[in-house]
């Protein structure tokens, strides 16, 4: 299902297409590197083709970022000589539209992940390569490419242990390729403006979006020089605590290409090294981390169905509780009436993003307390988030819901509230995000249900479901499942 590396031989002469899709970055960008590196004259080119993600279009939150993200990426090219060129359509037809115009013998981009994605590049790659066009794909979002990794039968990982020890043996901070310098550059016809993609949402949903974050490679490299200054030296502790900042949040950029792997491992591991030794912060459970995020690719590319089927068979015949609308909406809404899993929605909602412990308790309380399938929650998170990622989703809701690869076990039942009590003692993250309980004292700020006039006062719902008798019928479920 793949397409290997190729490596162009240098030439001064010719014109190249680089086509951009996930990799939204001049800096450490093996295609752009490679083509600006062989011919004398370069278009950087984006192609807008959802329909290349099949079931799997970029939802809402990803469609704000991708309109930010590519004009700073346009920024980016024309301080090095050129500018990005923007379509939209058929990828294939655009690109021999252009093939002519441009004089272009050879088009570069760095490979997807996706299933349906591998399959309209090996399409383009065929047909531009029947055409006489050069095509040379390379890869920019990995360590390690999906097929390269195999366990001792030859045979694709299932368990992430192994499959990290494996990794990790030859992981090295490699440093980054440098940005290139564009020659040649003049416009192609048909170009359209970015506002022209309609990406933007019409409702002022996004609002929240922009306060939190700054798409493109200055966004990235501003939050990684912040993690390894500040965050990186804290991070096996609190990268559970939702109301810090202890954790990267550099899963959008990542996911959109605007830095890579290799330059954040080069970047905390300078940081790493220029530290006292005395205090020299631990670097390896971050990367066990970003560890998961390979492993995610490795399961996608292996196993492709996983997106809407159970990876594990024994939940063929599990009964799930039909689909609940107003259980649902309550969930998405975060009017669930149990703090800690409405103070995740609503953080999510607003901003486009949630912290990693508080995704895995709002995702059991949806599987488990409510019952329902985990593709209700993977649907909801893809239109939602800013880093919403195929591979990563996926993996995330199989593994809460207990059906996936090395997944938490389905009779792990997280209890909201005590983690709650866990992770935020002291109630900070539950009162930024649930306002009408901020002065609560804290002995019922988890629990407020044990106070009906404080549920009167506040506004604040009562609980859908009873937390013990939801977990005993999840249980019995489970044991019950044929």
């Amino acid at each position: 299902m793949h397409e290997r590396a190729t490596t162009p031989n240098p030439s001064p002469a010719g014109a190249a297409i680089v086509l951009f899709r996930h990799d939204l970055r001049v800096a450490d960008n093996p295609a752009l590197h490679a083509a600006c590196a062989a011919h004398g004259t370069v278009y950087p080119l984006y192609i807008h083709a959802p329909e290349e993600h099949g079931d799997w279009k970029e939802g809402g939150a990803s469609r704000w970022w991708l309109h930010h993200a590519l004009c700073a990426l346009d920024a980016r090219l024309r301080g090095i000589g050129g500018a990005l060129q923007v379509y939209r359509g058929d990828t294939l037809a655009v690109l021999r539209g252009l093939l002519a115009d441009g004089g272009v013998g050879a088009v570069y981009w760095n490979r997807r992940y996706e299933p349906t994605a591998i399959d309209a590049d090996r399409h383009t790659m065929a047909a531009l390569r029947a055409l006489g066009v050069a095509v040379h794909s390379h890869n920019a979002a990995l360590w390690r490419e999906p097929w390269d990794i195999a366990n001792e039968a030859g045979r694709p990982y299932r368990v992430f242990t192994p499959y990290w020890r494996k990794v990790r043996a030859t992981l090295v901070p490699d440093a980054p390729l440098p940005v290139p310098r564009i020659r040649g550059w003049r416009p192609l016809p048909g170009s359209l403006a970015i506002d022209a993609l309609l990406l933007r949402p019409r409702i002022d949903w996004a609002s929240g979006l922009g306060d939190a974050w700054t798409p493109g490679e200055a966004g990235a490299a501003e939050l990684l020089e912040i993690f390894a200054d500040d965050a990186l030296a804290d991070y096996a502790r609190a990268r559970d605590l939702p109301a810090r900042h202890g954790t990267s949040r550099l899963s959008p950029h990542l996911h959109f290409g605007e830095v890579s792997p290799r330059q954040v491992h080069h970047a905390l591991a300078d940081a790493v090294a220029r530290s006292p030794s005395s205090r020299r912060p631990d670097l390896e459970p971050y990367l066990r981390e970003l560890g998961w995020r390979e492993f995610a690719h490795h399961l996608l590319y292996h196993f492709p169905d996983t997106p809407t089927e159970n990876f594990n068979p024994a939940f063929a015949n599990f009964r799930w509780s039909p689909p609940d609308p107003v259980h649902l909406e309550a969930w998405q809404r975060g009017r669930t009436g149990i703090p800690l899993v409405d103070a995740g929605m609503r953080e999510l909602w607003h901003t486009g993003w949630m912290h990693n412990r508080v995704r895995m308790i709002a995702g059991s309380f949806l599987v488990k307390n409510l019952r329902q399938h985990w593709l209700h929650g993977a649907r909801w998170f893809w239109d939602t988030l800013v880093d919403a990622d195929l591979a990563s989703n996926t993996l995330g809701w199989q593994w809460v819901a207990g059906c996936g690869a090395d997944a938490a076990p389905y009779f792990r039942v997280f209890n909201p509230v005590t983690q709650a009590a866990k992770f935020d003692p002291d109630g900070q993250y539950l009162r930024r995000w649930l306002p009408e309980l901020a002065d609560a004292p804290t002995a019922l700020l988890h629990q407020p249900w044990k106070d009906p006039s404080l549920l009167r006062r506040s506004g604040y719902p009562a609980p859908v479901v009873d937390l013990a008798a939801s977990r005993d019928e999840a249980l019995e479920a489970w044991r019950t499942r044929g």
